[in-house]
C-alpha cells in the first residue's frame, strides 16, 4: 500500500536536519517544486490570492476557492503538500470543517492561525488575534477533527500574536498549542535570531517551523545550517516562486512592448516547456492504448486511418 501524504510528511519531520519547503500557488508551480527535488511543499495563501484573484491576501479569497486550488495542486504531484488554512474561516466549528475538507482533498498537513476575521497577511500591518482561549480551542478542534476522521494529517499551530501583542504572548500561546496536541509550532514574524532561538526552546519535543518571508520580511533569513543550529525542523519560503514569476513576466512584457521577445537565456525552450507540463509522459502513456486501425502521425499530430 502506498504511503499516505501525512505519513510521508511525518517521516520527514522525524528525519534528521532541517527541511526546506518552497510555497507553490498552482499545479504548475507545485510540479516545478517536485522536479527540483524537494520532499514536500507548502501552499501560500498570499500567492494563491494573487494568482487566482489578482487580489491581496486580506481574507478576500474564500474557503472554497482555496480548497479548489489545493485539490488541483495535490493531483499534480506526488510529494506531500501542506495547506495554508488561514484562520480556519471562523470559529472552532469552522476549523473542524476546514480540517475535514483538507483531509478529503489529500493534504499532508495544514497550518492554522489565531487571527480574527477578516485576517491580514503575515508581516503586514493591521494584524489582530482572537483571545487566548479561543485560539487554543481552534487547535483543539483541529485535533478533534483529525481524530474523528481517522486521519493522521499534521496540524501546524501558528500564532500571529508576536506582531499583534508581544513576543511573550506568542510564546505562551505556542506552549498552550503544544499542550493540546499540535504537531508543529509556528510563530509568525519573529524579529531576531534571539527570538527564533527562544521559540525553539519551548516545548522541545514539538518540531518548530520557520516562515522566512523573502524580500523584506521581519524574520531574519537564516541559512539551513543556522536554522538547524537554532532548532528549526522545517522552513517555508512563501514568496520566492510568486516573486520571481512577477519579475519574469514584467521583463517579458517590457521586451514584447519593445517589439522583441524575451532572451533565450530567460526562457526555456519549447521542448523543455512541453516536458515540464507533461506532454512526453502523456505520449508515453498514450502508446498503451494505440490500436491497429489508428496511428499517430509524427508529422502533424493528427490521427490517420490505417486503411488509407
Amino acid at each position: 500500500m502506498a504511503e499516505s501524504p501525512a505519513k510521508a510528511l511525518r517521516r520527514i519531520l522525524d528525519s534528521p536536519g532541517v527541511h526546506l519547503g518552497p510555497s507553490c500557488f498552482n499545479a504548475l508551480s507545485a510540479k516545478l517544486v517536485e522536479r527540483a527535488g524537494f520532499d514536500y511543499c507548502f501552499t501560500s495563501g498570499f500567492s494563491i490570492s494573487a494568482a487566482r484573484l489578482g487580489l491581496p491576501d486580506v481574507g478576500l479569497i474564500s474557503f472554497g476557492e482555496m480548497m479548489d486550488q489545493g485539490r488541483q495542486i495535490i493531483q499534480a504531484v506526488s510529494i506531500p503538500i501542506i495547506a495554508d488554512g488561514d484562520n480556519g474561516y471562523g470559529n472552532a466549528m469552522n476549523v473542524k470543517r476546514t480540517v475535514r475538507e483538507a483531509i478529503r482533498a489529500g493534504y499532508a498537513g495544514i497550518f492554522l492561525e489565531d487571527q480574527v476575521s477578516p485576517k491580514a497577511c503575515g508581516h503586514t500591518r493591521g494584524r489582530k488575534v482572537v483571545p487566548r482561549d479561543e485560539a487554543v480551542m481552534r487547535i483543539k478542534a483541529a485535533i478533534d477533527a483529525r481524530k474523528e476522521s481517522g486521519s493522521d494529517i499534521v496540524i501546524i499551530a501558528r500564532t500571529d500574536s508576536r506582531q499583534a501583542i508581544s513576543f511573550d504572548e506568542s510564546l505562551w500561546r505556542s506552549k498552550a498549542f503544544a499542550d493540546v496536541g499540535a504537531d508543529v509550532l509556528l510563530i509568525d514574524a519573529l524579529a531576531s535570531r534571539e527570538e527564533m532561538k527562544a521559540f525553539c526552546e519551548i516545548a522541545p519535543s514539538v518540531p518548530k517551523m520557520a516562515n522566512l518571508l523573502e524580500g523584506g520580511g521581519k524574520t531574519p533569513i537564516l541559512n539551513p545550517t543556522e536554522l538547524e543550529d537554532v532548532g528549526f525542523k522545517i522552513a517555508a519560503y512563501p514568496l520566492s516562486l510568486m516573486a520571481v514569476s512577477i519579475r519574469a513576466m514584467q521583463n517579458a512584457l517590457t521586451a514584447i512592448k519593445g517589439g522583441q521577445i524575451p532572451s533565450h537565456e530567460s526562457i526555456p525552450s519549447f521542448e523543455e516547456i512541453k516536458d515540464i507540463v507533461g506532454f512526453n509522459s502523456y505520449y508515453e502513456e498514450e502508446k498503451r492504448y494505440a490500436t491497429n486501425t489508428d496511428q499517430v502521425s509524427s508529422q502533424n499530430g493528427t490521427l490517420k486511418s490505417g486503411k488509407e
